[in-house]
């Protein structure tokens, strides 16, 4: 294994260990939160602490951070490996400077996003965040499979940190709204980013048996070159050399 392989996997690595463990956690204090709010409201006395909601928001900006994290991970790898391969510093060097600012942005942005208080400033940091992302995410090397959208890992993962950083942004309006409009917004939104995280398990997985390693990647190109993801092909396998005694 090569070490770009072995950077290769430190995505899905950081997946299982901290953000998957994080997302159950987090659920299972967003319903112990809502479960104590609904038996508070109807005169109960709950046996859930009330230090359920403050975990809940603690561990839920834990997990923004971790998501848009592995985000910029998984981009780095692509993007970098395409400019090494590609040449690309000795072409448009401007470029990489571009891009390197761009990663910069994005980890600025959301550092900022976490202390900004008033919202104007968390909507502004809210938006490069995203915005930087997005652009990323539209480089060359990124492995998008745009013609499989519905399936993408790529566009999964996108939805889903722009959701968190969204989430973020709001977690003031959430507590400071009496007609819950904005936390009723927050569940749904939340509701949507879960089910996109299942499905990110999924094509995960699947992204991890397409990615070729790197010793694989120039025969792998080739029979995608013959279209053999489409039809049969008959694969010619070259004799191994014969060794002199």
């Amino acid at each position: 294994m090569e070490f770009r392989d072995a950077i290769l996997l430190l995505h899905p690595i950081a997946a299982v260990v901290i953000v998957f463990p994080l997302i159950g956690i987090v659920v299972n204090r967003a319903l112990q939160t809502r479960q104590r709010r609904l038996q508070t409201a109807s005169g109960e006395k709950s046996k859930i602490p009330p230090s359920a909601g403050q975990e809940h928001v603690q561990l839920g900006r834990w997990l923004t951070g971790a998501v848009v994290g592995i985000v910029l991970l998984a981009l780095a790898n692509d993007i970098f490996n395409n400019i090494v391969e590609q040449k690309v510093w000795d072409q448009n060097p401007f470029k990489v400077v571009l891009i390197i600012l761009v990663f910069g942005v994005a980890i600025a942005s959301l550092a900022l996003l976490y202390r900004a208080k008033t919202r104007l400033w968390r909507g502004i940091f809210a938006t490069l965040a995203g915005m930087s992302l997005v652009i990323l995410g539209c480089q060359d090397g990124v492995y998008r499979k745009t013609n499989q959208w519905y399936v993408s890992h790529y566009y999964y993962g996108i939805t889903a940190a722009l959701l968190m950083i969204f989430s973020l942004a709001i977690l003031r309006e959430i507590y400071q709204d009496r007609t819950n409009r904005w936390r009723t917004v927050h569940i749904v939104l939340n509701s949507i980013a879960l089910l996109i995280f299942f499905g990110q398990g999924i094509t995960g997985t699947q992204a991890l048996l397409e990615v070729p390693l790197a010793w694989q990647e120039p025969y792998i190109n080739q029979l995608y070159g013959q279209q053999c993801d489409k039809k049969p092909c008959t694969i010619q396998v070259s004799p191994a050399p014969q060794t002199s005694k």
